[in-house]
Order: C-alpha cells, then sequence, then structure tokens
C-alpha cells in the first residue's frame, strides 16, 4: 500500500484527533508530514504495522483530503471526511446517483417500493446510494443486485456485473467495514463490496456507535443527486439524512404512505412541507433531468400473475386499504373463498395485512 495512505489510515484512529483538524491538515501537507507534526500524538511504529494488517486482512483501500482520487464530490463539503476507507471502484460515483433512505422497521409495502424503485433506477443506468442498514436500505441495494443479476444473464453470464450498463449499489456504512452491521446484512456488504462501493470514514475495527450513524448520514446525503425517502417516522436516522441533503442544496424526494401508519408520518410531513413525490422511477429521473417518459422500460416483476378471478379481487381494493369486511360487501363474495383468495395472493406477493386492513403492494393487476 502507498505509505502515505497507510499514514493517513493510522491518523484516522488517533482518538483526539478529529476528522475536522486532520482534513485541515491534509489539506496542506502530506500524512507524513502531518504524522510528524503530531508529534508524540502521532501512531506508534506498531500502531501503522497493525494498521496495514488490518487494511490488507480486509482487502481495504484509503483515500484522503490531498489525494489525487479523493471524490471530487466531497472536496468542497461543507463537512467532508478527511480519510475514506474503501472496498470496490471510486470511478462508480462517476454515475447518476440517487439516495434510497426510510426506515429500518419497513412494512411490506416499503420494501417492495424500495427494491422495484432502485431496481428501475439501475436498469437505467443509475447508482443506487443507501447506509446498507436493515429496512428499507437493504432492500433497496437487493433491488440493485436483481438488476445486475438479470442483465448479466441476458447477456448469458458474457459480461460481469461491473460490466453491465445498470447503475451500481453505492453504500455509506458506520462502521468499519470489517465490523459487519447489521449482521443479517453480510451477503449484501459483500455484493456492494464486489460490484459497487462501499465506502466509511471509520477505520477498521470501529464499532457501529450511535453517534457514527448521524455523521456517516452527511456523507451519504453528500453523494446523492437526489434523495428519495420512503417511509419514515417524523423523527430518527432519515430525517437527519433530508437535513443533511437539504443543507447541500440537493433535492428530497417522498414516497407518501398512509396517513394511519406512523412509518409514513415523517414522508408525509415532508410532502406538505414541498418535497415532490414519489410513485415510480419516472419522477426520479425527471428530478435527475432524465426525463424518459416515452421510452420508459417495461417494469420488472418476479410474482406470478394472479387467475382472472384474483385479479377482480385486486381491482375492488386498489388505491386504498379495505377490511375483509368492505372486500365481501364490494364483491358479493363467498367468505371461506374470499379469505383462501386472500391468503393466496398474500404468499406470492401481490397483496399485505397491516393490522386488518388489506392493501395491494405495487402497481397491482
Amino acid at each position: 500500500m502507498n505509505e502515505d495512505c497507510l499514514f493517513a489510515a493510522a491518523l484516522s484512529a488517533v482518538p483526539r484527533l478529529g476528522t475536522r483538524r486532520l482534513s485541515a491538515m491534509l489539506a496542506v501537507q502530506s500524512p507524513r508530514k502531518a504524522m510528524e507534526m503530531l508529534g508524540r500524538e502521532a501512531p506508534s511504529a506498531q500502531e501503522i504495522a497493525a494498521m496495514e494488517q488490518k487494511l490488507e486482512d480486509g482487502s481495504m483501500s484509503v483515500s484522503y483530503v490531498g489525494a489525487h482520487d479523493y471524490p471530487a464530490l466531497l472536496l468542497d463539503d461543507v463537512a467532508r471526511p478527511s480519510v475514506l476507507f474503501y472496498r470496490g471502484d471510486l470511478n462508480v460515483l462517476q454515475q447518476r446517483r440517487v439516495g434510497i433512505v426510510g426506515t429500518r422497521s419497513a412494512t411490506a409495502a416499503g420494501r417492495y417500493m424500495a427494491s422495484h424503485l432502485a431496481y428501475d433506477l439501475s436498469e437505467q443506468g443509475v447508482a443506487i446510494v443507501s447506509g446498507l442498514a436493515r429496512g428499507i436500505d437493504a432492500w433497496a441495494h437487493k433491488g440493485v443486485l436483481l438488476a445486475l443479476d438479470r442483465d448479466t444473464k441476458s447477456h448469458d453470464g458474457k459480461i460481469s456485473a461491473r460490466d453491465s450498463h445498470c447503475g451500481q449499489a453505492i453504500a455509506i456504512v458506520a462502521s468499519g467495514l470489517d465490523v459487519t452491521y447489521p449482521k443479517e446484512n453480510a451477503d449484501l456488504w459483500k455484493f456492494v463490496a464486489e460490484n459497487g462501493l462501499l465506502v466509511s470514514e471509520s477505520p477498521p475495527g470501529t464499532m457501529p456507535e450511535a453517534f457514527r450513524f448521524p455523521l456517516r448520514n452527511r456523507i451519504l446525503a453528500a453523494l446523492c443527486e437526489v434523495l428519495v425517502v420512503i417511509e419514515s417516522h417524523a423523527k430518527g436516522g432519515s430525517m437527519i439524512t433530508v437535513e443533511e441533503a437539504q443543507r447541500r442544496d440537493i433535492t428530497v424526494m417522498a414516497v407518501p404512505g398512509s396517513p394511519r401508519a406512523l412509518s409514513s408520518a415523517g414522508t408525509n410531513l415532508l410532502l406538505q412541507q414541498g418535497c415532490a413525490p414519489v410513485v415510480d422511477a419516472t419522477d426520479v429521473m425527471v428530478a435527475l433531468g432524465l426525463d424518459n417518459r416515452r421510452n420508459h422500460p417495461q417494469v420488472f416483476d418476479s410474482r406470478r400473475t394472479p387467475s382472472a378471478q384474483d385479479q377482480i379481487l385486486i381491482s375492488h381494493m386498489r388505491g386504498e386499504a379495505v377490511t375483509l369486511d368492505q372486500l365481501l360487501m364490494r364483491t358479493s363474495s363467498d367468505l371461506v373463498q374470499t379469505a383462501l383468495a386472500l391468503g393466496r395472493l398474500e404468499s406470492e406477493g401481490w397483496v399485505v395485512n397491516n393490522a386488518g386492513w388489506w392493501e395491494v403492494l405495487g402497481r397491482g393487476c
């Protein structure tokens, strides 16, 4: 590894140095010179050797303020990170970029929207930026995974995901890149690192402490051209990311949700405040200045096509949530047959039951 990169990485782990001070130092001098200036505070030879081993073991690369490959998107940022640890390809940042964030406790409808919106955008060459948290973040990157997988298969496996025309996944995380959080996203971490870009300002071994997530969110916001919020409480990490985006004059959009759902309180508030709504990928493409409504590709949907009878049932549910009793009144159907049909449609991903209210997922039939 380049000596300056190694020294920058070691400096980022100095407890009392701080990212602002280190950023200011690296902007005017090399990491070696910065190391000399610190004197007794500087990392020891043993600490530098340990850092080098961690970077090698984790297949991590390093960039820093002043390095030739430091992302131009962050160079003039109001709170730029001094050092970046990454796995993957920094050139992914040259793609058009949309952030997708939302609650960790996402509903089935929210998860569906996140994965399909990310899929549609990725198919059109737009990279998806997220925090790789559980819930909306993870499902957005699952959508990118599906798009890349389908594209490589359409070429009979003759191209890799990196060579695909699809937009890639960009993830900014709050822990060291060798500390997977949450654990259930381990496969997604691996996918993003191998096919996109996985980034952290935290040195290897850093645990995901609570104060690091708002810091992570500022980098996430800075790397977006447009930020889309899908299901968010009125307060929380997603709204912090919104504040960071607005601070940088980045367009914020929101997916409308039911007024009854607490998980949509934040997104509905954003819409009340004047943020543009997102119904499908076209809305986001327009915000990017890439309006392609006339040539919108066929939308991906992996679900089995419902029978004609089930489609009639769905048609009576489209546009609003209904109870079983309301559905029976609208269709004059048999209770047992309707209940069986709803169970079948739910297992196939067409409808979802939230506290006794039935809703159609996605676009319907």
